[in-house]
């Protein structure tokens, strides 16, 4: 293999890794999920347990993300919502919103991140429909401190 070296400072050239000794390919390097392709799946992941569990609890609401909340006017400078939930008013459905970015910045891992917009999501279909936390989440991952 040609030794390759670092040019003006643009970062190294070349293979990251040695081709696979037995086909002499190169080893393909498995892609990460963007952020906001990580967020919208584990949104869809928390939408999913969430139907499987109690199927009633989405009848009627739409789930949607959001980058950043919009200025409203309950909102204090102290806190960043990381959700909103807003109610049916015919002939539209209820509505439930993620925040990206202050979910995102609250948790510290992407297992944490899963778990945070799971909790968020329970808590504003709890609060939407008043169906028990016990009900939309019978794993307790809602309810368990010990999640990280």
């Amino acid at each position: 293999m040609a030794h390759r070296r670092e040019r003006h400072g643009r970062g190294l050239r070349g293979p990251l890794a040695l081709p696979n000794p037995l086909t002499g390919n190169p080893v393909p390097l498995r892609a990460r999920a963007a952020g906001a392709e990580y967020f919208t799946a584990c949104v869809q992941q928390g939408v999913a347990r969430v139907s499987a569990a109690c199927p009633r609890a989405l009848v009627g609401i739409d789930v949607g993300v959001e980058d950043v909340p919009s200025v409203v006017s309950g909102w204090s400078r102290d806190r960043v919502p990381l959700a909103a939930a807003i109610g049916p008013e015919p002939p539209h459905h209820g509505q439930v919103v993620l925040y990206r970015r202050p979910l995102e910045h609250r948790a510290r891992t992407r297992k944490g991140l899963r778990i945070l917009v799971f909790r968020t999501l329970v808590e504003q279909l709890h609060a939407l429909t008043e169906i028990p936390l016990e009900e939309l989440d019978p794993e307790g991952w809602a309810t368990d401190d010990d999640w990280e």
